[in-house]
């Protein structure tokens, strides 16, 4: 039976993990993401959990060793967040490639350069063509369902793919919040047993696992983990409606918010929606008919189902945590406005179109700054021309 309990983003991260009671966990401490090897170093010495927990020199070992343990054949979780993240950058594109489903809470913070530990998506974006499915969590409750759910997705058999499951640095991971923790039975019953079908222990098979790939071979590994990602939007779809059955919560692709007759709309990730959708929620009693749409699902990208939600708009701001340094913009920004050029081109109608990027380090967003935004959108709409990125607030 369900139960309401008061936790930060990561203590319900590592209820998650306690749950799942994972075979290993391997993790080296960095803020903001600490306590979750914290508290589940706590939870193998007070018996709760029969995990294996490998205290290593370096995030690189961390991810290392979940390697090693995913291609023995067991279930592997890991946290990390930032320089941590760039640190095991190489070992990200190693699990994929090896098609091993481990779990890794990524807390998001600031990519050093200049040195900050608060929240942006940098270090994860960063990571995004690793070949790691991605879902980003706007609270506390989000994180921890969507660990709920992460094992199966990327443990399907048509997939094999290691699932990043990411949450606001400080915002969500220390700010506490009310929330729902399922049984822990159902729990268990929901996430499953691991059983792969190609390990290194397995003593009937003979098995390499990331040997060196000559040229004639490389390049099918890499399509392999192309339609890998294909098949996890499937995997995500219907992991995500089983939850719903299961625990009643309801998780797509994305969330759409007043959107049904929505001409203005803001799309982002994470924690700033709960404040856009107060700001949304302010200009609808103004006659203003904003919606916003919060990506759960940045890998694989929903390309199709993202430019059908956003067609009715006049127009629209896509808002990055993040910097591509591309000149153009963020990367949520570059992956839009293709979706949105595959339906232009098709003769469908699409929004016009702003990027913004906003609250790099940890800066702030306010309601009032989503009243700036839908002001320039409704401009934008009869004709206004607007940069086609920007940042958002920054001190001139």
């Amino acid at each position: 039976m369900s139960r309401k309990d008061r936790m930060s983003g990561n203590q319900a991260a590592a209820t998650a993990i306690r749950q799942i009671n994972p075979d290993v966990i391997a993790a080296f401490p960095i803020t903001p993401s600490t306590e979750i090897p914290q508290y589940v170093s706590s939870f193998k010495a007070d018996g709760l959990i029969d995990t294996e927990f490998i205290a290593v020199e370096s995030e690189h070992s961390a991810m290392s060793a979940c390697i090693g343990a995913s291609a023995a054949g067991v279930r592997a979780m890991t946290a990390t967040s930032s320089a941590g993240m760039a640190l095991m950058y190489e070992m990200l594109y190693v699990a994929a490639s090896d098609r091993l489903p481990i779990v890794l809470t990524a807390v998001n913070r600031a990519l050093t350069g200049p040195i900050n530990i608060n929240a942006d998506h940098s270090d994860s974006m960063g990571a995004r063509d690793s070949g790691w499915i991605q879902l980003y969590s706007e609270n506390a409750q989000e994180a921890y369902d969507n660990l709920l759910m992460a094992n199966r997705i990327g443990e399907r058999r048509d997939v094999m793919l290691p699932v990043m499951v990411c949450q606001d640095g400080f915002i969500t991971s220390h700010g506490i919040e009310n929330i729902i923790i399922e049984d822990d039975g159902e729990v268990k019953n929901f996430v499953g047993e691991y059983h792969p079908e190609k390990y290194l222990l397995n003593p009937d098979e003979s098995l390499a696992v990331g040997p060196y790939s000559v040229s004639p071979y490389v390049i099918e590994m890499k399509r392999a983990v192309h339609e890998a990602m294909v098949n996890a939007r499937d995997a995500v779809k219907e992991v995500s409606e089983d939850f719903e059955r299961t625990f009643g919560r309801e998780y797509g692709f994305f969330e759409e918010y007043h959107m049904d007759d929505a001409e203005y709309g803001v799309l982002l990730m994470s924690s700033a929606a709960g404040t856009g959708k107060d700001a949304v929620d302010a200009l609808r009693g103004e006659g203003v008919k904003a919606g916003l749409v919060k990506l759960r699902m940045f890998r694989p990208f929903p390309a199709d189902e993202l430019a059908d939600a956003l067609a009715g708009l006049k127009a629209l701001a896509i808002m990055d945590r993040s910097d591509g340094f591309s000149a153009t913009g963020g990367p949520l920004n570059a992956e839009v406005r293709a979706a949105l050029y595959g339906r232009a081109c098709a003769g469908l109608r699409v929004p016009k179109a702003a990027g913004y990027i906003y609250g790099l380090g940890g800066r702030d967003v306010r309601v009032e700054d989503f009243h700036t935004i839908f002001g320039e959108l409704e401009e934008l709409a009869v004709g206004k021309e607007l940069p086609y990125c920007r940042y958002l607030g920054v001190r001139e």
